[in-house]
């Protein structure tokens, strides 16, 4: 389990950040000179209409821009560069300190693995688990642990992708549309609720 962050302090920074993709030879500039400062206990919120570089934001701070983009400028997480740095460092530090809640939770959780088993992976048992999946609102989770992706509506399977990111107390959480099966405040008393509990 991670030390807590400090009351107010800077968890991740982004400053000058530039991502520009190549199609055809021709220059596609996904983020022009992004800056901004996360900190412990803050919640933050873009709003932007579809390709305006939300998703490509939130790659950068995870360490998972495609290899091919040209990123220019910082970003920072507890300290440690998220786009210049080598895999092995960043995927240490989504390991460590990142939670992450993508659009479609079906390309995200394995389809052959049952929830309950994937949910304790990342929270180390399955009590654990269990736990999580009430703590997010899934109805009976003793049940739904058996359960396997397919067999849950999507607003349930994004509320397992939620404990998931959540499951090792992470200093920072980057949910990517996570309103997309479920209604905005369900999302966000989820995630929050969630983080209170663990």
């Amino acid at each position: 389990m991670r030390a807590p962050d400090p009351a107010g302090a800077d968890v991740a920074t982004i400053e000058d950040l530039r991502v520009t993709f190549r199609r055809r030879g021709r220059p596609i500039h996904a983020l022009r000179g992004v800056s901004l400062t996360i900190r412990s206990g803050e919640i933050l919120g873009l709003v932007g209409e579809s390709g305006s570089g939300k998703s490509v934001l939130g790659l950068s701070l995870l360490g998972l821009l495609d290899p091919k983009a040209e990123a220019l400028g910082t970003v920072t997480v507890r300290g440690q560069d998220m786009v210049h740095s080598s895999q092995e460092e960043r995927r240490a530090m989504r390991r460590s300190c990142l939670g992450a809640v993508f659009q479609d939770p079906m390309t995200s959780l394995n389809p052959t693995m049952r929830v309950g088993h994937q949910v304790a992976e990342a929270a180390g048992s399955a009590a654990e688990a269990e736990r999580l999946l009430g703590a997010v609102g899934i109805p009976d989770p003793h049940a739904r642990m058996r359960a396997y992706p397919h067999e849950l509506s999507g607003g349930l399977r994004q509320r397992v992708m939620i404990a998931m990111a959540i499951a090792a107390g992470p200093a920072l959480v980057i949910a990517d549309e996570p309103t997309t099966a479920l209604d905005c405040d369900g999302a966000v008393a989820s995630i929050a609720a969630a983080a209170i509990a663990a």
